[in-house]
């Protein structure tokens, strides 16, 4: 795996209009993604996974909404970005795999004609190169009839099907960097895996980065290089995908591990992390953020300003909670994942 950085996310807030305020859905947000990485960004429903990926494709709209920060890809920063300028690179240096492919994709055009388009804006090939190419992409992703594929229109397809023609209009430009927001949702497990297994070899062909957006822990230990956990618009730990399977250890962290099912709790209850993630309104500003949902936790064991720290090389936590965090359930103590 390369080292060299493609893309340098700095101290990002994206803030949304609600009512007569602006309210931080990311939240000085830092990460760095490397060229052929894959980068997952982990966390609940409302944490900002969403959020912060379409702030890097710069896709929320500006009238509602404020950017702080930087976002540096190839030298530049594209929150400073005019739309012209940022549509140039949008399809081409990144694509987007897109959580939901119906909503994605126009119903009023035919799938291949929707692959070509990012190559009628970023490229001077033919209407006959474009058809080959948009052919070839179709083969690419697995679908076996890529001719009538091609023709059809997105309500004719089964959703891994869809997700598939999004996978392909992502990737038609041969982007640096992709990022993929929760690429297996709603799809049966089988067509789960035949997706994954694509990214991973359209990975191996292309060198590419990957951002991969996903609550699926299973896919993350399969996927992932490295991890971002995400918890109410905040980064709260980051680290390899094996340190971090083998050694949690921020509370939040702690607490996704243990709501897995497994042959250690098959007998006990599976372990809840109580509460949700508060509205972004009513979300702290101030201290950790987490605290709230482990009470049984001594308010000064928390950072007054918690801050991301190097606890060990290449592992970073926030909040120093973590050296006194513990399940308050009997025989809840934390179960080691460790990745073959």
């Amino acid at each position: 795996m390369a080292n060299h950085p493609l893309l340098q996310v700095q101290n990002l807030r994206t803030s949304f209009q609600i009512e007569s305020g602006y309210f931080a859905a990311v939240d000085n947000v830092s990460l760095i993604v490397n060229e052929n990485e894959v980068l997952a960004i982990v966390g609940e429903s409302g944490c900002g996974k969403s959020a912060l990926a379409l702030s890097i494709m710069g896709l929320h709209p500006k009238e509602r909404t404020k950017q702080e920060g930087n976002v540096n890809f190839k030298g530049k920063n594209l929150l400073s970005l005019k739309t012209s300028e940022m549509n140039k690179i949008r399809g081409k240096e990144i694509g987007m795999i897109f959580q939901d492919p119906l909503t994605a994709l126009n119903p009023l055009m035919t799938c291949g004609k929707q692959i070509e388009e990012s190559m009628i804006f970023h490229t001077n090939l033919s209407g006959l190169e474009r058809h080959k190419k948009a052919i070839e992409l179709l083969q690419k992703v697995g679908i076996p009839n890529p001719e009538r594929t091609y023709k059809q229109f997105p309500h004719e397809l089964s959703g891994g099907m869809r997700q598939r023609i999004v996978i392909a209009i992502a990737i038609a430009c041969d982007p640096l960097l992709v990022i993929a927001d929760e690429p297996t949702t709603a799809i049966d497990v089988t067509i789960q895996a035949q997706i994954m297994d694509l990214l991973k070899e359209l990975q191996r062909q292309t060198k590419a980065g990957i951002i991969l957006i996903t609550h699926d822990l299973g896919v993350v230990a399969e996927m992932a290089d490295r991890v971002a956990v995400m918890y109410a618009g905040e980064i709260v730990e980051i680290a390899d995908v094996n340190t971090l399977f083998r050694k949690p250890l921020h509370p939040y962290t702690r607490s996704l591990f243990n709501s897995i099912p497994s042959s250690a709790t098959f007998k006990g209850r599976l372990h809840v992390i109580k509460g949700i993630v508060p509205p972004l309104q009513k979300l702290p500003r101030n201290g950790c953020r987490f605290k709230d949902r482990i009470g049984w936790i001594e308010m000064h064991d928390h950072e007054e300003n918690p801050v991301l720290r190097e606890v060990e090389p290449n592992h970073f936590v926030r909040c120093t909670c973590y050296k006194n965090f513990h399940f308050p359930e009997k025989n809840m103590g934390d179960i080691n994942y460790v990745i073959s």
